[in-house]
C-alpha cells in the first residue's frame, strides 16, 4: 500500500461582502469612540478608495488609539487604568466609501527603548477582494516635532509620509484610504 495522496488545495475566497448582515462584525455605536459632547471630542471623516480612485461602498475601517494621557485600557499597559476608555471603533463604509469616528485626540505613547510615538490612531482596513486586513496610522498635522521624533513615521520614505497625515476639518479631521494605486496609504506589517 502506498502513501495517501495529500488532498488537492481549494481556491481562495474573497472577504465579505458580509460586514453589515445579522451577528457580523458591526456594532450599534460602532463609530462613537466617545459620546457625542465629550470634551476634547471631534469627528474623523475619511472615504476608503480603490486603486481607480473610486469608492469601496462595502469594507469596514477599524481604529484602536489610547486615551488623551497616551494609556491603553488593556492588562498588559502597566500604567494606571483609563476611566471608562473604550478606544476602538468600528464602522461600515458607506455607497461612496465614507467612514467616520467620534474621538478624542490620543496622548503619546512610551515606547520600551524610551522614546516617545507621536499621538496617533491605529487603523485596520477590510474589504471585498481583499485575503488579509491591511493596517495604517493616522498622524496629527499640528504635531510636527513629535511626528519628526517618533520612530515609526521616520521610518517611513520621506515622500510618501503625507499619506499618513490627516487633515483639519471645521468639525474635525480628514482621512482618506487608499488601497492602491497612485498615492497609496502607507501599510505596515504586522
Amino acid at each position: 500500500m502506498g502513501a495517501p495522496t495529500p488532498p488537492a488545495t481549494t481556491p481562495s475566497q474573497t472577504v465579505g461582502p458580509f460586514f453589515g448582515l445579522p451577528g457580523g462584525i458591526l456594532w450599534d455605536d460602532g463609530p462613537e469612540v466617545v459620546a457625542e459632547g465629550t470634551p476634547g471630542s471631534f469627528v474623523l471623516r475619511g472615504r476608503l478608495l480603490d486603486g481607480a480612485g473610486e469608492p469601496v461602498p462595502d469594507g469596514v475601517v477599524e481604529i484602536w488609539q489610547a486615551d488623551e494621557q497616551g494609556r491603553f485600557d488593556h492588562p498588559n499597559d502597566p500604567r494606571p487604568e483609563s476611566a471608562s476608555w473604550q478606544g476602538f471603533g468600528r464602522c461600515p463604509t458607506s455607497p461612496d466609501g465614507e467612514f467616520w469616528f467620534r474621538t478624542v485626540k490620543p496622548g503619546p505613547l512610551p515606547t520600551p527603548t524610551g522614546e516617545a510615538e507621536a499621538p496617533h490612531i491605529d487603523v485596520t482596513v477590510l474589504a471585498r477582494g481583499m485575503l488579509n486586513r491591511v493596517v495604517t496610522r493616522i498622524y496629527f498635522p499640528d504635531e510636527e516635532q513629535a511626528n519628526a521624533a517618533d520612530p515609526v513615521l521616520s521610518a517611513v520614505d520621506p515622500e510618501r509620509r503625507h499619506t499618513l497625515i490627516a487633515t483639519p476639518e471645521q468639525e474635525g479631521y480628514r482621512f482618506d484610504i487608499r488601497i492602491q494605486g497612485d498615492d497609496e496609504t502607507v501599510f505596515f506589517a504586522v
